[in-house]
């Protein structure tokens, strides 16, 4: 009954298991929509376009800015990144609830562009936890590590700005902690709902 769906932003610092936490949630949730991101970077043998990613060359990638079809975009780790906004909007008003799992600048520039989102960040169970992450995933160069790691204590810092904080120790108790974030969020008070049933009340 409710006119939209809710935007569900998942974010945290490079390690924290985004990507992992969001598919174990898919698993768990399917009336939840996955957005796919855009982004410049070089697609990893394991990955699908279209699936995982929709991989573009920069000059794509500034088309997609120059006709403002991005809900956001961000140079992370030096390649670029942006939600296709079509899709998104699209299934916000289908009442979809769409998951969002972007970078730390990504949710940010959502945030102060948006009055939708309900803002969700994912943290290690300790800080050290995450240079393990990074380098035994065996998809980073050297160069890039050193980036993610030196990013990582500015994108904790911006904790304040989100709803909800989550520890992603054990994945699927991090994923159920959202799901029940996710349930209490569609529980929320909705003053257009609650006028319709003034509305009937007084027929």
């Amino acid at each position: 009954m409710r006119r939209k769906g809710h935007l569900i932003i998942i974010s945290g610092p490079s390690g924290v298991g985004k990507g992992t936490v969001c598919e174990a949630l898919m698993k768990m949730r399917p009336d939840l929509t996955l957005s796919i991101s855009a982004t410049t970077r070089k697609k990893r043998e394991t990955e699908v376009n279209g699936e995982n990613y929709y991989f573009y060359s920069m000059d794509e990638f500034n088309d997609l800015i120059d006709n403002e079809e991005l809900l956001e975009f961000a140079q992370v780790h030096g390649n670029y990144y942006g939600t296709p906004k079509k899709f998104v909007m699209e299934n916000l008003e289908r009442g979809n609830d769409v998951i969002l799992e972007i970078d730390v600048q990504g949710a940010m520039q959502v945030k102060q562009n948006s009055d939708e989102g309900v803002f969700i960040f994912l943290l290690p169970p300790h800080v050290e936890d995450l240079e393990y992450r990074i380098r035994h995933r065996g998809q980073d160069a050297e160069e890039d590590i050193c980036i993610r790691l030196g990013n990582a204590e500015k994108e904790i810092s911006t904790l304040n700005d989100y709803d909800y904080a989550v520890i992603n120790d054990k994945v699927d108790e991090c994923a159920s902690t959202i799901s029940k974030i996710i349930d209490a969020e569609n529980q929320r008070i909705d003053m257009k709902l609650m006028n319709k049933y003034w509305r009937e009340f007084n027929d």
